[in-house]
């Protein structure tokens, strides 16, 4: 069973697709939200989770705090799931829907067009992203991915990559430079935040993806 493990909906149980994705266990989480939670940076932020699956990630920093989180995913069943999951928090926090509520939204699409058509003039900053891809993503494809965030990146950015531990390291593009690496157990984090000499994101507002389904 995956659960919220923190925050305004902590202990609150998540539905899981039945296949095609590999949900972060809650030992990994406790350790990302643990750095998070020290750093301060999670209360009003706004979170991009790729590669999302049931959401599991963005949903529960949306529990500790943040104030909008996308979720990208292109599997339509796990989209479905992750709508589902967004509404279930959303009710959790009481939330209407209404000005300076924290909400979720989720685009059921690839992640590299997602990120190419947000990177335009009226793109957002985010301020954590989280890259969890399958396991067997190409390195290649992946350091095309973390380019492709960069121009998304508020100046003071958190990004995690999570991988295999047997994994190598990610290929940083320009405008990344990685701060830490931890590894448990079968997994594999990689901190990294922009390069003092990265190039400046565009301003503006948020692109609009598919809201999730409102509770019934």
């Amino acid at each position: 069973m995956t659960r919220i493990i923190g925050g305004a909906a902590g202990s609150l149980a998540l539905a899981v697709p039945r296949s095609g994705t590999r949900p972060t266990s809650d030992r990994v989480r406790e350790a990302v939200f643990s750095a998070l939670d020290a750093r301060d940076v999670l209360p009003g932020a706004r979170v991009l989770d790729l590669y999302a699956g049931s959401g599991a990630l963005g949903l529960e920093a949306l529990s500790r705090g943040a104030g909008e989180v996308v979720l990208v995913e292109r599997n339509a069943a796990a989209a479905q799931v992750a709508r589902r999951n967004a509404a279930t928090v959303a009710r959790a926090l009481g939330g209407g829907g209404g000005a300076g509520t924290a909400r979720a939204v989720v685009a059921a699409q690839a992640v590299l067009p997602w990120l190419r058509a947000a990177a335009s003039p009226s793109a957002p900053r985010f301020d954590v992203v989280f890259l969890d891809p399958p396991y067997d993503l190409a390195d290649d494809e992946l350091t095309e991915t973390l380019q492709a965030v960069v121009p998304l990146l508020a100046p003071d950015a958190v990004l995690l990559v999570e991988r295999s531990s047997r994994s190598p390291e990610p290929g940083w593009p320009a405008g990344l430079e990685l701060d830490r690496s931890r590894k448990h157990g079968e997994t594999a984090l990689w901190w990294a935040s922009p390069a003092d000499d990265g190039p400046a994101a565009p301003e503006g507002g948020v692109p609009q993806p598919e809201a999730p389904s409102q509770p019934e």
